[in-house]
């Protein structure tokens, strides 16, 4: 039996995953699943643990590595990730390459790196989570409008959400309590591409970065962009950012969370850390 299991989300930047099937199936050593329907990769990564397999490879954007990692979390087997779908924030905070044959070299090498996991309620997730604005754009943002619009979509998305009266979102972490409109939290360094937007963040620290953003008006996002672009945003005066290893996010409204870009609960929600606990496939000089 082959020790890899490659599984394939053909919707993930679907062009690009159609040309990449041949590809995949051709590589020494692997076995490849489609998936077809929601739900379907986390499921046979599930099954790949029981059949032993020691190697689980995401192929496709964050919402299927998230998929995968719900599918093996607790079991000592290797997360791999080829990278062939339109967002791969977590493949950029690994040092991945983007070349799909120069992914597979990483994978059949081997080398492996301990990294935390979190977890939104019983939700695992490895590069963010959102609460809020961003969560609120994924889910109005429908598949037709991304198709026919890419990324304008979500700044179209955005900017009707910033019309409206932004949420009372409490954070208790610590302790304290503090109160905001929009909520990130981040285990590595990256949000939405390979921006820091949470800059002192290290997958294996065992530590949440948690970002509340006070306002939420057209200039206000403005402002928090431009400041994060340049490195500044934890300067701002309403603007907090710290770190913790539990967090309990709630509101007395109606409020979406999204962990690695797909929507999973509304509040109240409880982010916990656990130090160490996924192993993931790495370049042989990762990133630090």
């Amino acid at each position: 039996m082959p020790e890899i299991l490659v599984i394939l989300n053909p919707a993930a930047r679907s062009e690009r995953a159609k040309n990449t099937w041949k590809k995949i199936e051709k590589f020494p050593g692997c076995k490849l699943c489609i998936t077809t329907a929601p739900g379907d990769a986390r499921a046979a990564a599930e099954r790949a643990v029981a059949e032993g397999f020691k190697t689980i490879v995401a192929a496709g954007g964050d919402g299927t590595v998230n998929d995968v990692v719900n599918g093996l979390a607790g079991a000592d087997v290797a997360l791999g990730i080829l990278p062939v779908g339109t967002m791969n924030v977590f493949a950029a905070e690994l040092g991945l390459p983007s070349d799909l044959a120069e992914a597979w070299a990483v994978i059949r090498a081997g080398r492996t790196r301990k990294i935390d996991l979190a977890r939104a309620n019983a939700r695992y997730f490895v590069q963010l989570a959102g609460v809020g604005l961003d969560a609120q754009v994924v889910q109005e943002t429908s598949w037709n409008f991304k198709k026919n619009f890419g990324p304008l979509s979500y700044v179209i998305s955005a900017a009707q959400i910033a019309a409206r009266k932004p949420p009372r979102l409490f954070v208790e972490a610590d302790g304290v309590e503090r109160e905001g409109s929009f909520v990130l939290i981040g285990n590595g360094r990256y949000y939405g591409g390979p921006v820091a937007v949470f800059k002192d963040a290290r997958i294996d620290d065992g530590k949440l970065d948690v970002l509340i953003f006070k306002n939420l008006g057209y200039l206000d996002i403005a402002r928090y962009l431009g400041t994060i672009f340049m490195g500044k945003h934890t300067r701002l005066s309403d603007v907090e950012y710290f770190q913790t290893k539990k967090a309990v996010v709630r509101s007395d409204e109606d409020v979406p969370v999204e962990v690695d870009g797909e929507v999973v609960a509304q509040l109240p929600v409880t982010f916990r850390i656990s130090s160490r606990k996924l192993r993931v496939v790495v370049p042989v000089a990762p990133a630090a």
